[in-house]
């Protein structure tokens, strides 16, 4: 092995950190990861940074493993880093680098107030989840520590700022924390002065450079190098990509940052990015982003997707093993989802809201995970698989409807990545009901989000002068790249139809559920 002929790509998701190792050929050759899980602390969804620390750590050493393993080799360099995370939220810091409040990540609904204000201000949509949400919510709550703040950052510029030193994101990360101008690449100049004088606080003196694809974002330090390898192996100087969200890596891993091309992350939560020819209207569901290179891309982001299926499946798995049965893991998994395609395509009666918490789509600030049906209904074990599949992309199906057909957005190529589609064909089958439209699954789709920072840092390190990030993943990553693309049957696009009817009809009961319960 060649290790400077090799790029590591490291994701804070929302279940998992996870590193993926590259070589040359932008092939995936090593992994490692740690498993973790948010909490709800005082109200507030949050990860300690204790954990992050420890849980990059234990990823990196994996990662160290599994190179030795298969290679007998140690991992003293490679050729360059790119770290990823969960976009938005909120990490303040003093001007000392003191941390000054409990991290708040992207699955907060507390900020709705701000969100409103700061629409109405621009006239462009802000998120509950962007982190000038956040702040400007702290600043109406009146929050101490906000008169403190020198520098607002993501968990990715957190993370990329400990390793390089350097206080900067990648375009397509910033554009979760404000809007951003795509002819400069920058953030937008209109909507910073508006802000200050709202408010009298400059967010240029505050705020990471923004930076695009392919530029150097650093190199590695000798205190980010004992970060990531405690022990001391890992030597510093490596070059740094600029970091980048969970959902800039996906449009990289599903080759999707052409015009007319989108894809879905469905995980934890599930987002749909479509990179748009045009502006749009003003959507309280459509989030207006960034690729990695700039272009403007049309987001559905929805808080929910399979932790309730996870949840369900963990009880059917105990149940197997009190029975005397017990199953591994993922051949339960894929078991149940395979037993969905079976199900009847409106799901028979039966309901599902996977609502662990708020979700801005449907205008609710919290969630209570509900499961319902008609006495009459068709119960069976593939009807209640099924409904908890389609309601994992229900409101996503409400975003992306706006999108299609109110503002006419044209999609030639919509990729799926990301647990959901795990099963061969069923996730697959799902989505392309819920869209109406082919979807496509690449061979690499399960390595996901640190793969496309891999290749992200494989773009600065090996592009030619003047090669765009699309051109470069459509001929040196993606030319010969496998995958399979599926059409759902117009039966089971119909059913999708009767469901979400049902589900829209039923909202209100959701509504009430997070009142009473």
């Amino acid at each position: 092995m060649e290790l400077k002929n090799t790029v590591l790509g490291i994701e804070l998701g929302s279940t998992r950190i996870k590193a993926v190792l590259i070589d040359e050929r932008h092939v995936p050759i090593a992994s490692g990861d740690f498993e973790w899980e948010n909490q709800l602390i005082n109200g507030v969804w949050t990860y300690s940074m204790d954990m992050v620390h420890s849980g990059l750590q234990t990823c990196f050493a994996r990662l160290c493993e599994d190179v030795k393993a298969k290679y007998g080799a140690e991992l003293t360099t490679v050729g360059a880093i790119g770290v990823s995370a969960m976009m938005h939220g909120y990490l303040p810091f003093d001007a000392e680098g003191k941390q000054l409040a409990a991290f708040r990540t992207w699955r907060n609904t507390i900020t709705g107030e701000a969100a409103e204000k700061l629409t109405a201000l621009f006239a462009f949509n802000i998120p509950q989840r962007w982190s000038i949400a956040h702040l400007y919510q702290a600043m109406l709550n009146g929050e101490e520590h906000v008169k403190d703040i020198a520098y607002l950052t993501t968990l990715a510029g957190y993370i990329h700022w400990r390793l390089t030193g350097e206080k900067l994101l990648g375009v397509g990360e910033a554009s979760g924390m404000f809007p951003i101008d795509s002819a400069r690449c920058d953030y937008d100049e209109g909507m910073l002065r508006k802000f200050t004088e709202l408010t009298g606080v400059d967010l240029r003196a505050i705020l990471p450079k923004v930076v695009p694809a392919g530029a150097c974002g650093g190199y590695l330090t000798a205190e980010g190098a004992k970060l990531l390898d405690p022990d001391g192996v890992l030597r510093p100087g490596i070059p740094v990509a600029p970091c980048e969200g969970d959902a800039g890596t996906g449009m990289a891993a599903t080759n999707s940052v052409r015009a007319r091309t989108g894809n879905v992350s469905a995980g934890t939560s599930d987002f749909a990015m479509i990179v748009t020819e045009k502006p749009l209207g003003v959507h309280r569901e459509i989030d207006m982003v960034t690729t990695p290179d700039g272009a403007p891309v049309a987001m559905v982001h929805c808080n929910n997707c399979t932790s309730d299926i996870n949840a369900w499946v963990s009880l059917l798995g105990e149940f197997a093993a009190a029975i005397g049965a017990p199953q591994d893991k993922g051949r339960l998994f894929t078991l149940l989802f395979r037993k969905a395609l079976e199900g009847d395509a409106d799901c028979g009666g039966l309901l599902s809201y996977n609502y662990f918490s708020g979700e801005g789509v449907t205008d609710l600030d919290e969630g209570r995970p509900l499961f319902a049906r008609t006495p009459d209904a068709r119960f069976t074990l593939a009807n209640f698989m099924r409904a908890h599949l389609l309601s994992a992309l229900s409101t996503l199906k409400i975003g992306l409807d706006i999108l299609t057909q109110t503002e006419q957005v044209a999609i030639d190529k919509l990729y799926g990545h990301g647990g959901f589609f795990k099963t061969p064909e069923v996730g697959q089958r799902m989505l392309s009901a819920a869209v109406g439209a082919p979807v496509s699954v690449m061979e690499t789709a399960g390595e996901g989000g640190p793969y496309g920072m891999a290749l992200l840092g494989a773009y600065m390190l090996w592009k030619d002068e003047g090669e765009s990030l699309a051109d470069y993943l459509d001929n040196k990553v993606f030319a010969d790249a496998k995958s399979s693309t599926l059409m759902a049957d117009p039966a089971d696009v119909e059913g999708f139809n009767r469901f979400l009817m049902a589900y829209m009809r039923a909202l209100p009961v959701e509504k009430l559920a997070t009142e009473s319960i």
